[in-house]
């Protein structure tokens, strides 16, 4: 009797997850189930790190000048690729694992800006460099010295974007990444969530790659504002990420299963 398609389909689909739950439990590999929302950590201080990546939330981690000196860490491209070797090393049983790093370039021409980002990419110790993504700011030479580090084979991210006008540099150089200062611009007088909001708009229209990274957010507020407007990339700060788990009822429940775990133990 012929099988219809349906039912192959199904039969096939119980075969991958079967293969899955095996791959998982001999080699501890995790499905990729999280969606295409990405979520960094915004710390240059490895000691943070430590302390909130094995939380398995987060997607990379993001550093600029102005993060390496509040956490006392040289701005140099030896500190910075010896940063990222330590994000991106192979993860252990009870470490973390990030996809990619993020370090800003700087200098004060379009060459200089150019050959920070070469070098800050040219670490031999990080075996994919692609998980290396140098930020520059999105002025007039910090465009030019990005179009330079697409053309060789470099992933950018456009930063201290404030303006939706923006969005037309990032698209069409085809960075990967546009970053807009949200809590900044409130501090402006405009209205950040809604600037970003309008730059995704863009996005969507232009169909361009670039993704939308939300910075400077300042609350889980404004987190869960743009998320439910359909932003899916992010870095947030230590003390926000700490605003997700202050949830009283959450930690009065799970007391409750604590002690009646206690209790019933045989």
């Amino acid at each position: 009797m012929a099988i219809s398609r349906s039912r192959r389909r199904s039969n096939g689909l119980g075969i991958v997850l079967v293969w899955t739950i095996f791959i998982s439990a001999v080699w501890g590999w995790t499905p990729p189930l999280r969606g295409s929302s990405r979520l960094f950590l915004d710390s240059a201080d490895p000691n943070v790190w430590n302390e909130i990546l094995p939380t398995g939330m987060f997607y990379g981690i993001t550093t600029n000048p102005t993060l390496l000196e509040r956490s006392n860490q040289p701005c140099t491209v030896a500190n910075l690729q010896r940063l990222a070797n330590l994000a991106l090393r192979p993860p252990t049983p009870d470490g973390f694992a990030v996809e990619e790093f993020m370090c800003q370039a700087w200098g004060e021409t379009v060459e200089e800006l150019y050959t920070v980002g070469m070098q800050l990419t040219d670490d031999q110790r990080v075996v994919d460099q692609d998980r290396i993504v140098v930020k520059v700011p999105v002025t007039f030479y910090g465009t030019q010295a990005a179009a330079k580090l697409i053309r060789a084979g470099r992933r950018v991210c456009l930063t201290a974007c404030y303006d939706p006008s923006q969005v037309l540099i990032a698209a069409n150089l085809g960075a990967d990444y546009l970053a807009p200062y949200v809590g900044r611009m409130d501090d402006t007088g405009r209205n950040g969530a809604a600037e970003v909001s309008a730059m995704l708009e863009m996005v969507d229209g232009l169909q361009a790659d670039t993704r939308i990274l939300v910075a400077s957010v300042r609350d889980v507020l404004v987190w869960k504002e743009l998320a439910a407007e359909g932003c899916d990339t992010f870095t947030v700060a230590p003390e926000v990420v700490a605003q997700l788990f202050r949830e009283p009822l959450t930690d009065e429940a799970a007391a409750v299963f604590q002690a009646a775990a206690w209790r019933n133990a045989r």
